[in-house]
C-alpha cells in the first residue's frame, strides 16, 4: 500500500529520467510540449485577468479588523476556485487538443519498455484513423470530466459550505480524473474497455493516487509545469505496461 503509493507518486520523476536516457523519445514529445506550454499559459493569463475583475468588481473593502479578515478569507476562497476552474480548463483543452500526440508518445514508449515495435508499415491511413480514435476517445472521457465537474460547480454557490466542499471533491475527481486520461492511451489502444480500465486502477488505487498527486504538483512548479503532458503520458505508459496483464500487450 504504502510502497505503491510512493511507487506513484515518483512515477514522474522515473518517467523524466527515461526520456533522458532515450532521446529520441524527445521529438515525440515535441508537439505535446508546445501544446502544454501554449495552453498552460493562455489558462493563467485568463485566469488572472478574470480573477481580478470579480476581486474589483464585488469585494467591498472596509478599516475594521474584522471586515479586514473577511476580505482576506473571501479572497483566498475565490483563488483556490478560480485555481481549480483554471487547473480544470487547461486539463481538458490541453489534453484534447494534444490527444493524437500523446498516443504515439505512449505507442513508442510503450514499445521502448518491452523491446518490440508495431510491426506495422507505414500508412497516412492508419495513423489519420489513430489520431481519430484518439480523439474521439478523448472527447468521451472529458464530457464525462465536464459533466461530473459542472455538478460539483452547482455545490460551489451554497453559501459557507459550498466552496470547502466544492474544493475538496474536485481536488479529488480531478485526480481519478487525471489517471483515466493518461492510463487512457495505453487502454484505448490496446482495446480495454472503460469499466476494465476503472476496475484496473481500482486494483492499484494506491499507486494511482500517488500518480495523480505527482502530476498535480507538478503543475504548480513554475516551467516545469510546461513538462506535464510528455512526463504524464510516459509515466502513465510505465503504469500499465508494469501492472497489466501481459495478454493486454501480446
Amino acid at each position: 500500500m504504502i510502497s505503491g503509493f510512493f511507487n506513484g507518486l515518483f512515477a514522474i520523476a522515473r518517467a523524466g529520467v527515461f526520456l533522458y536516457r532515450n532521446p529520441k523519445l524527445l521529438r515525440y514529445a515535441i508537439a505535446p510540449f508546445v501544446i502544454n506550454v501554449v495552453v498552460f499559459s493562455a489558462t493563467l493569463y485568463f485566469a488572472n485577468e478574470y480573477f481580478s475583475k470579480i476581486v474589483d468588481q464585488y469585494l467591498i473593502y472596509g478599516e475594521a479588523w474584522w471586515w479586514r479578515a473577511l476580505e482576506w478569507l473571501a479572497q483566498t476562497m475565490l483563488l483556490v476556485v478560480m485555481l481549480v476552474i483554471s487547473f480544470f480548463a487547461f486539463t481538458v483543452v490541453g489534453n484534447l487538443i494534444a490527444a493524437p500526440f500523446n498516443d504515439v508518445l505512449s505507442e513508442k514508449t510503450e514499445q521502448m519498455i518491452r523491446g518490440t515495435s508495431s510491426g506495422e508499415p507505414f500508412s497516412v491511413v492508419l495513423i489519420f484513423s489513430d489520431a481519430v480514435r484518439s480523439l474521439v476517445d478523448e472527447v468521451k472521457k472529458l464530457f464525462l470530466f465536464v459533466v461530473a465537474m459542472g455538478m460539483l460547480l452547482v455545490i460551489n454557490f451554497i453559501p459557507f459550505v459550498g466552496p470547502p466542499v466544492f474544493v475538496v471533491c474536485s481536488v479529488f475527481l480531478t485526480l481519478y480524473f487525471l489517471v483515466i486520461e493518461y492510463t487512457g492511451f495505453v487502454c484505448s489502444r490496446k482495446r480495454v474497455r472503460f469499466a476494465q480500465q476503472r476496475a484496473f486502477i481500482q486494483s492499484y488505487r494506491f499507486q494511482a493516487l500517488g500518480f495523480g498527486i505527482a502530476v498535480m504538483l507538478i503543475l504548480m512548479v513554475p516551467l516545469l509545469q510546461f513538462l506535464t503532458i510528455p512526463l504524464a503520458v510516459v509515466a502513465a505508459t510505465h503504469f500499465c505496461v508494469d501492472n497489466m496483464d501481459p495478454a493486454v500487450f501480446q
